[in-house]
């Protein structure tokens, strides 16, 4: 009988290619495997590095899992600077659709949104950091006149994302490609309106 070969030894990976590797093996076992199957082993086995070397560099499964989200997601919506709000906003929820109609940005919504009570409950941290990215683009358009100086863009960025995650999280309703306009459109309107009395 022939001795089957040894599985191989992880990859000595080190520094950035070591990071992306664990990050990239994050994402698609979370994909995969939900939040429940996420262990720091069975990222280290999707990574091909050492257990040791993901706990060295992130010290907990919630750090790694944060980190990867986060990555993701900043990754896949740059924050657009066209000088005009509205394409701002067209192009940057556009692309929010877009990745919320693929399984891998459904999967990133959920697992972003999920209460699981073996962690510390860190969403609000992590939709906060989201947010803030967005509401760039509200606050360039208040200082070159565009929207009035009350605005407030936290709101406008969460009325703008309300929809979009109630499609992708709770309704089923197609994330179609005109969507985004249509809300931008709806929310710039309701924002650059008179207000009663004024």
């Amino acid at each position: 009988m022939v001795p089957s070969d040894p599985p191989a030894p992880p990859l000595r990976r080190r520094g950035a290619r070591l990071r992306s590797a664990v990050l990239a093996a994050t994402v698609d076992v979370l994909t995969e495997h939900g939040l429940a199957g996420t262990t720091v082993g069975a990222v280290a086995r999707a990574a091909g590095v050492h257990e040791t070397s993901v706990y060295r560099g992130w010290g907990t499964r919630e750090n790694l899992i944060l980190e990867a989200l986060s990555e993701q997601a900043d990754a896949a919506l740059p924050v657009p600077d066209t000088g005009r709000v509205r394409d701002d906003l067209a192009g940057y929820f556009g692309t929010l659709a877009r990745l919320l109609a693929t399984p891998q940005g459904e999967a990133l919504l959920r697992l972003s949104a999920e209460r699981d009570d073996t962690l510390p409950d860190r969403r609000l941290p992590y939709w906060t950091d989201r947010l803030d990215r967005a509401t760039v683009m509200v606050r360039r358009a208040v200082d070159r006149g565009e929207l009035p100086p009350d605005t407030d863009p936290v709101l406008l960025v969460e009325a703008l994302a309300g929809p979009l995650f109630t499609r992708a999280l709770i309704s089923g309703a197609p994330l179609d490609e005109t969507l985004a306009t249509r809300l931008v459109d709806l929310v710039l309107d309701g924002a650059s309106a008179p207000k009663p009395g004024a």
